[in-house]
C-alpha cells in the first residue's frame, strides 16, 4: 500500500505498521494504518506532534481516550456506525450485527463503514468483529492489516 498523494503531517510507528496523520488546517481529517516498511516521519505540526504523544501514550495504557480535533467525512448512516463504535470500551467487542440490528441495518453494511472509517483508533474500530471470528480490518481479510486488528485487541487485552 503506497500514499504518494498524501500529504502525512506525521507517520509514526505502531508495533505491527506505521501510522499516519493527514490534517486539514487545524483538525485531523484522516489517520492511516501504513505498511510496517514505509520510511517514518517526524511530527511536522503541533497537531501531529499531539497526536504522537497521544499515541505513545496509548501503547502505554491502552484505556487512555483519544483527545484530539477531528472532522470525519462520511454519509450519515457511516457516522451513526462510527458514534456506536465510539461507545465501545477498551477491551470489549461487538459484531457487526448487533450494531446493524441497533442501526435497523445489516452486517455487511456496518462492515462496510467499519472500513471507510477515516479516523482508525480514535474511531476505534478494531473494537467490531464477525459473529465467527475477528473479521476484517480496513477492508481487508489478511496480511499485515489484520495482524494489526489483532494486536490492537491482544494490546487492549483481549484474545480473540
Amino acid at each position: 500500500m503506497r500514499y504518494p498523494d498524501r500529504a502525512f503531517s506525521a507517520v509514526l510507528e505502531l508495533p505491527s505498521c506505521r501510522f499516519g496523520v493527514i490534517e486539514s488546517g487545524d483538525v485531523i481529517t484522516e489517520l492511516h494504518f501504513l505498511a510496517p516498511d514505509l520510511p517514518l516521519k517526524a511530527p511536522t505540526t503541533p497537531l501531529g506532534e499531539r497526536l504522537a504523544v497521544q499515541l505513545a501514550a496509548y501503547l502505554a495504557d491502552p484505556g487512555i481516550q483519544f483527545d484530539l480535533p477531528v472532522r470525519p467525512q462520511g454519509t450519515v448512516f457511516q457516522r451513526q456506525v462510527w458514534a456506536q463504535i465510539c461507545a465501545i470500551p477498551t477491551g470489549r467487542v461487538r459484531q457487526y450485527q448487533a450494531i446493524a440490528k441497533d442501526l435497523g441495518s445489516v452486517a455487511r453494511a456496518v462492515g462496510q463503514a467499519c472500513g471507510a472509517n477515516p479516523l482508525p483508533l480514535v474511531v476505534p474500530c478494531h473494537r467490531v468483529v464477525s459473529a465467527t471470528g475477528i473479521g476484517g480490518f480496513a477492508n481487508h481479510t489478511d496480511g499485515w492489516l489484520i495482524q494489526t486488528k489483532r494486536w490492537l485487541l491482544w494490546h487492549e487485552g483481549l484474545l480473540i
